[in-house]
Order: structure tokens, then sequence, then C-alpha cells
């Protein structure tokens, strides 16, 4: 198949090129590496630096299957770059689903979780939050009014190789892995009993693969079926922890729902702690 990926220099999108490539497709990324690099880059996939907004310039050669993971992808952050957010989650993401519906091409679209956070309130406690939850009914609707082929995918806490560990962009594991790596202490985002499903990127890109090939539909969660809390992940790695002020945005719970998902025939299969023994072993 040709497919393409949008943000596939980025983190969860290069493993996913990755393994896409593996299975003999033919990938295009369509990146503007906001947060993707070129050291992410992966043989034998296509690589088009622009905007999704851009997308009916930039990609003349029609795919078959479009996983749009491109967009603006961090909550405390998105209360400090609006524009952005604004530019990537809704303009970018309407053109990338005119363009699946002008060209016949199924979509699978990735959500975000945190719409499900803190009993549904998190979906409009930030910018990233609301615009994403917003966007998962744009794409139910386009199903409705322009008969659009689409499955709508849901990340918890994805961890694993090439995740940003520093920045305002780096993830909860990554920042721990760096901290660690460097010999200072560990800094958890107050209160520390926030609950988060860390789930290993080959799991997510196991998930996405197969909602590509048999999903339809709305709610295909990916996630670790155990939750933690981040204070005990701090904790497991043994260093001095510092608590930092709460952030704005910042759910407390997430609800996991991954049914139908399982019905695909996928279950998560990586443990959190095993992934942490190896760092541990490595660096420690």
């Amino acid at each position: 198949m040709k497919i393409l990926v949008t943000g596939g220099a980025g983190f969860i999108g290069s493993h996913l090129c990755e393994e896409l490539v593996k299975n003999s497709h033919q990938v295009t990324s369509l990146d503007n590496y906001s947060t993707g690099s070129t050291k992410n880059h992966i043989e034998g996939v296509i690589y088009i630096k622009g905007d999704t907004e851009d997308i009916f310039k930039l990609i003349k050669d029609i795919p078959d299957l479009v996983f749009h993971l491109g967009e603006y992808p961090r909550v405390e952050q998105s209360f400090n770059d609006l524009s952005k957010v604004w530019s990537s989650n809704k303009i970018g993401t309407f053109e990338v689903l005119n363009f699946c519906v002008i060209h016949k091409v199924k979509i699978v679209y990735a959500g975000s979780s945190t719409k499900f956070g803190d009993d549904g309130l998190a979906r409009d406690a930030s910018p990233y939050g609301w615009t994403k939850a917003t966007n998962t009914e744009l794409v139910v609707n386009f199903g409705k009014w322009f008969g659009l082929n689409y499955a709508i995918t849901y990340f918890y806490n994805v961890y694993g190789g090439r995740e940003i560990s520093v920045g305002n962009y780096a993830t909860v594991i990554g920042i721990f892995v760096q901290q660690y790596k460097d010999g200072v202490p560990l800094t958890v985002v107050s209160p520390g009993t926030q609950i988060r499903n860390f789930t290993h990127i080959d799991d997510i890109v196991e998930g996405l693969i197969l909602v590509g090939e048999k999903g339809e539909g709305d709610n295909f969660g990916i996630g670790c079926s155990k939750g933690f809390s981040v204070i005990d992940i701090a904790k497991y790695f043994g260093r001095e922890i510092v608590m930092v002020p709460q952030r704005k945005g910042n759910r407390l719970n997430s609800k996991v729902m991954c049914g139908k998902t399982k019905e695909l025939g996928w279950c998560d299969t990586h443990s959190l702690y095993d992934y942490l023994d190896e760092i541990i072993k490595k660096y420690g």
C-alpha cells in the first residue's frame, strides 16, 4: 500500500514508519519538524517537509491510507503556543480531512485520551485538549456528512526509544530517564498522585497498524491496562525527588478505553518496569 504518515519524523510517527516499511509498504512522511527530527528518519521512507495545511500542494502521489499524527502534542505548553495549536490542530487537520474525502482515502486519526480525563472535564482544560477532542467530533461528522472512511485512536502516555526528553515537549518518562542519566533529582509535578497508563511505543504501533487494517469508527483506545501514579514511577528510580508546582491543564486521571481495539486482536504486552530496569541497569 501507499501510506502517508503526517508527523512521520516524530517520536511515534518514526516508529510507525519503520514498521510499515518492514511490512513492504510505500511510506511517505509529511512533517514540519516542529517536534520531529531528521535523526528519526527511516531508510526507505520518502520525507516531505511542510505543514499539513498545505497537504494539497505537497502530496501529489495519492496514498491508500493516511495516519494523521502530525498535530500539536502537549497539554501544558499549549497555553503558550495558541497560534501553533490552532494552525496545526484545526486548520491543518481540516485540510487533511478534506484531502481524504476528495481522494476517497481512509484516515486513522490520532485522537487524545485527554478528553476522557477527570470524568471528561480535561477535554476543556487546555487548548490542546479542546482542539483534539473537537477534532474527533469533526472526523465523525465528516464520516456522516461526506462518507469519510475513518478510524479514531487514542494513545495513553507513550514511552520508548526516540521520545523527547528535554524541553517544553518532553514526555514524563523521557524527562525521568534523562534526569536519571544526568544524575540530578527527578522533578515531579504536584500532587504526584495523578495516574497515567504508560504505554510502550511498540504496543502503540501494533495497535495503530491493526486499526488501519481493520478498524472503523471511533473509540479505539491503545493503552496499558495498568495505571501508575507519577510519584511511584519517580520513586522506582531510587533517586532524590523534587516536587514542582501543579500546571494548568494537568489531569489527575484518565479512563482507559481499549475494548474495541482488543476485539481486533490487540493487547498490550510490554512492561513499564521492565523498561525502567533496563535504563537503571544501563545508566545506574
